[in-house]
């Protein structure tokens, strides 16, 4: 029976992960792009990040597959090429571990459903939560496979994490540790934003997706900082987040999509079957059953984050009773989009959290934070 109390992490074990963490943001990744071919035959991206250390340093972490969100792809997520912009960099060298960041399909370097070529009314929602969990798998057995055969950990940011959390319960025994970071559960019936009774509800049938809900968006530069400035409590945007990620996440972005420039302005393509699996987890159901997972388990929430709700971590919690612990993480003031905001608005304590998680130094199980 999983245990639920405060956790208590030792003042000098959190500064020592901090300061492991910080130390090794300086050192050069290696970057290398491959495919791998899920179930249905469609190519899936992955790009392996490795620091460039030297070989007995390693450690003998287990490697790290990161799940990108809803609209951008894995690498303007998790490896924008400025300082403080490449969680995947960051945590590849405080891991020591390689770690690896993919596209699901549809989205960036991977193959696109064939509806993605067509007009967007012309299909339904492309890239469901079904379908993703196979690329997942894809992925999450080359890793494996990299590695001696070794179980793979997982972190899945807002409708990643979602994803990466439906994987661990159908493959459980792949799974070495669970990370989400601002993901939906089905935890409470209203959202503010998604769910129903917003705009993506159909007004005769408000518990159900909007009927006019095309397969994929299109999205220029300009739409993708709105929600981040919102959540951003200052005038002085700058404060909070670096200029240059801003440009960086949203130029990675859109580089992201060979068919970008044939729009005006420039416009990359998103799979809407991230937000017809979120609209469902906003309006409280649960689209996989959480005690299925037995991996270690941290579920973090950002503070001001307008995605994920608290009550989506506690009812994870309450689901996950043979998951080996459950702990829950909330960064006092933090985003949606704390992975790139400044170190100390919030992203430094997230990298402290997840290197000692990902290590197994960290607190073993919770609620709270």
């Amino acid at each position: 029976m999983l245990q639920f109390r405060k956790p208590v992490l030792a003042a000098a074990q959190a500064a020592a992960i901090l300061l492991g963490a910080a130390e090794a943001v300086g050192a050069t990744p290696v970057r290398t792009d491959f495919h791998v071919q899920a179930a249905d035959g469609l190519a899936i991206r992955v790009r392996e990040v490795v620091a460039a250390k030297k070989e007995e340093e390693r450690s003998t972490a287990q490697p790290l597959v990161l799940v990108h969100g809803a609209r951008v792809p894995g690498i303007a997520s998790f490896d924008l090429d400025v300082p403080h912009g490449s969680l995947a960099a960051d945590l590849a060298s405080a891991l020591g571990t390689a770690v690896y960041v993919m596209d699901a399909r549809g989205y960036g370097g991977s193959g696109r459903p064939a509806a993605m070529e067509r007009p967007p009314g012309e299909s339904r929602p492309q890239s469901r939560a079904n379908e993703v969990v196979r690329d997942i798998d894809a992925v999450v057995r080359e890793v494996s496979r990299r590695h001696a055969n070794a179980q793979v950990n997982l972190l899945g940011w807002a409708t990643g994490g979602m994803w990466a959390a439906y994987y661990a319960s159908l493959w459980p025994e792949r799974v070495a540790r669970l990370a989400t970071l601002n993901a939906l559960y089905g935890g409470a019936s209203t959202h503010a934003t998604l769910g129903p009774g917003s705009p993506n509800s159909d007004p005769a049938h408000p518990e159900r997706l909007r009927p006019t809900t095309g397969g994929y968006a299109r999205y220029d530069s300009a739409s993708l900082l709105p929600s981040w400035d919102r959540s951003i409590p200052s005038d002085d945007k700058a404060a909070w987040r670096a200029p240059e990620i801003a440009r960086a996440y949203a130029d990675a972005a859109l580089r992201s999509d060979p068919q970008s420039g044939r729009q005006t302005p420039p416009a990359f393509r998103a799979p809407l079957g991230a937000i017809e699996d979120s609209f469902y987890q906003a309006g409280g159901r649960r689209l996989f059953d959480a005690s299925f997972i037995t991996a270690p388990v941290l579920v973090v929430r950002s503070e001001r984050d307008f995605w994920s709700r608290p009550e989506d971590a506690e009812a994870f919690a309450r689901d996950a009773v043979r998951a080996a612990s459950v702990r829950i993480v909330t960064i006092p003031g933090a985003t949606h989009y704390v992975h790139l905001d400044r170190p100390e608005r919030g992203r430094e304590r997230l990298m402290g959290e997840l290197a000692g998680f990902l290590r197994g130094t960290s607190a073993t199980a919770s609620s709270g934070s």
